[in-house]
């Protein structure tokens, strides 16, 4: 793997042969190609003609040819020497290839992709709209351009652009599509985002927001202030659509073009700020934030006289401190951290963790494996000659603030008041010992701001990296990226243990839910046992009552019967003979006055209920169950003697 002295040199000689100036796109470029430099060439410029030739292996490599002339390579280091020698062909020398780029058009709800060379130009890409929006190129006026408005023939090269890019159409001169309904189209428009390209007259700063079409003027206005520090009632707008003469319109209603709308907002001017302006100017004070400005015009409205306002000492003049002294919650005082450095640097800067940092501990190192990140604290200091310059030019170049958030998570604090200063030293101590601790005290006014590079590990946290203010962009790249590396192989090794003790941990989640179903199988098992035992005992205990309650009808009825008539009785006797499911016969003499109930309750006694079993003749055949009860057996024709059956009922 190549150190960082040879990176620095392989950066070099890519971008002499390259040409690409944006330091990110080719480091961007060298790490997918493992910073293998031929390679890298080779990706970027067509292989047509010439030669590459590498120091590494000796051996000639086709490649694109090397311009000297074009390209002046930067004198190599007396310590180290190129990893790459270029071998200039005699006859002819390649172009480079043009480069595609993709732009978005939006217009109205419409989006088209279009892709060109950079050779092309504006004009070429407004023909192509022509034909997808059927709209005349002379009534198109196309927007969003980082240079501002553009000629048609000027040519997409010279404009510097990158490889995706955004713009949208304007047509002012088309009516807007009708709809069906006025309320209709009004229900489409609150739906509708507009953008409003606002410029801040006094810093000539550009501001793309976006606003729902139910957002009122008078929240475009507040989040101005956010942005600005100009209160809403000193705010001097021009650019809103004359039917927008009421704050608490929303936006759909007040004529704003869609998609895009451009305003410009400034401060209003008072006489307090005349007479600011022009002592400024003898007596060379300089007013470093807007919202210094807000206290002297608002003075008078507290009552405080302009002459005394003026006659502060100059440290009221000052900016506005990076973070409250004595703050009782770190989030709050991160807050104001960020707001302030938002006001002073501008908004592309790194995303500050808002949170104690034992906080930011947590979201950096105490999260799985694959998701843990370094841990960057921006240490600022605003007496140090160099803060102005690492914050504007080191830490917000878009380079840094895109490696920072893909990478790493960044705390901040302020170490201007001997308070927060004090309070750091005692965080440091506690979370990375007294050696870090006692370093940073030690650490000069001018050796500020600094920047700190923490890894999480098992027991502690590692410093691995102290970085101060006397930088360049490029040397902090290079530190950065080389803590990525340290961090990236303790990572490989964390995430491979975790892969581990996750497998470990599985298998013996699998065991235990194994052993937990087995368990609950055998408890199942056994509880339906012991159900069924209960149902059987059950079930035996209902026979048993039905037996004993038939024993006690059957022994009632038995009991409740008239004595059997002899045969010579003087009555007139029935003999009847019934012949049961069994094939037994009961025999016995009957009364031919007896009822025919009489006959049920004899079958009953013998344990045949007439509700169960039927009673039947042979010839002719009739159910007997069936007659009625109350009749003599002479009268339903069972006398003399008769032979009938039991059946037992369905």
């Amino acid at each position: 793997m190549a150190s960082n002295m040879d990176r620095e040199m392989i950066l070099a000689d890519f971008q002499a042969c390259t040409g690409i100036e944006n330091i990110d796109e080719a480091i961007t470029l060298l790490e997918q190609n493992n910073w293998d430099l031929v390679a890298a060439i080779n990706g970027v410029i067509p292989q047509e003609n010439g030669i590459l030739q590498s120091d590494y292996g000796g051996e000639t490599i086709p490649g694109p040819a090397f311009d000297p002339a074009s390209h002046p390579a930067p004198s190599p280091a007396p310590s180290s020497s190129s990893a790459f020698r270029p071998v200039i062909p005699s006859r002819q020398i390649i172009e480079r290839q043009p480069r595609m780029l993709d732009f978005r058009v939006e217009y109205r709800d419409r989006n088209v992709d279009v892709v060109l060379e950079d050779s092309c130009t504006v004009g070429e890409i407004k023909q192509i709209l022509e034909n997808e929006l059927q709209i005349p190129v002379s009534k198109m006026l196309l927007k969003g351009w980082k240079t501002g408005d553009v000629e048609d023939s000027m040519v997409l090269k010279s404009l510097h652009l990158p490889k995706n890019n955004s713009l949208y159409v304007l047509t002012p001169d088309l009516p807007p599509p009708s709809s069906s309904s006025h309320s209709g189209a009004l229900q489409e428009s609150l739906n509708q985002n507009f953008m409003l390209i606002i410029t801040h007259r006094e810093v000539q700063r550009e501001y793309n927001l976006n606003f729902s079409g139910s957002s009122t003027i008078q929240e475009v206005k507040r989040n101005v202030y956010d942005l600005t520090s100009i209160p809403v009632r000193h705010q001097l707008w021009e650019g809103w659509p004359t039917s927008a003469t009421d704050d608490s319109m929303c936006l759909a209603e007040s004529g704003l073009s869609y998609p895009c709308h451009r305003l410009t907002v400034g401060r209003r001017s008072s006489p307090a700020q005349t007479r600011e302006q022009s002592e400024e100017q003898s007596t060379d004070v300089h007013m470093v934030s807007d919202s210094d400005g807000d206290d002297f015009e608002d003075a008078s409205e507290f009552g405080v006289d302009d002459g005394e306002v003026f006659g502060m000492a100059s440290s009221a003049l000052r900016k506005s401190p990076m973070m409250p002294e004595n703050a009782e919650n770190e989030g709050d005082a991160l807050l104001q951290f960020t707001a302030e450095f938002s006001s002073r640097y501008g908004d592309c800067h790194p995303v500050f963790f808002i949170g104690s940092l034992e906080a930011a501990f947590q979201e950096a190192f105490y999260v799985k494996a694959r998701d843990r990140k370094l841990l960057a604290i921006y240490l600022h200091h605003d007496e140090s000659v160099l803060t102005n310059v690492f914050c504007s030019q080191m830490l917000c170049a878009e380079s840094i603030v895109s490696y920072l958030s893909q990478n790493f998570i960044t705390w901040a604090w302020d170490l201007t008041k001997d308070a927060n200063r004090a309070r750091f030293l005692t965080m440091c101590n506690r979370h990375f010992g007294s050696v870090v601790a006692q370093t940073i005290r030690t650490q000069k006014t001018d050796q500020f701001p600094l920047f700190l590079i923490i890894m999480g590990k098992r027991s502690s946290n590692e410093v691995l990296n102290v970085i101060q203010g006397n930088t360049t962009v490029d040397e902090l790249m290079m530190r950065l990226m080389a803590a990525m590396e340290i961090f990236t192989a303790q990572q490989q090794e964390d995430i491979k243990d975790e892969d581990e003790r996750e497998a470990r941990e599985n298998v013996k989640r699998e065991q235990d839910e194994a052993y937990r179903l087995s368990l609950e199988a055998d408890r199942a098992k056994r509880e339906a046992h012991e159900r069924e035992m209960a149902e059987q005992f059950r079930l035996e205990q209902i026979r048993k009552e039905q037996e004993e309650e038939r024993e006690a009808i059957r022994l009632s009825l038995e009991q409740a019967l008239p004595p059997e008539p002899k045969e010579e009785d003087a009555e007139p006797v029935s003999k009847l003979r019934i012949r049961t499911p069994s094939g037994e016969f009961l025999e016995r003499r009957f009364l031919a006055s007896n009822k025919l109930q009489i006959v049920f309750d004899f079958v009953a006694s013998k344990g045949f209920p007439w509700d169960e079993f039927k009673l039947l003749s042979t010839f002719p055949r009739r159910d007997i169950t069936q007659l009625d009860p109350n009749k003599s057996l002479l009268e339903v024709k069972l006398f003399p003697q008769e032979t009938l059956f039991l059946e037992a009922k369905e």
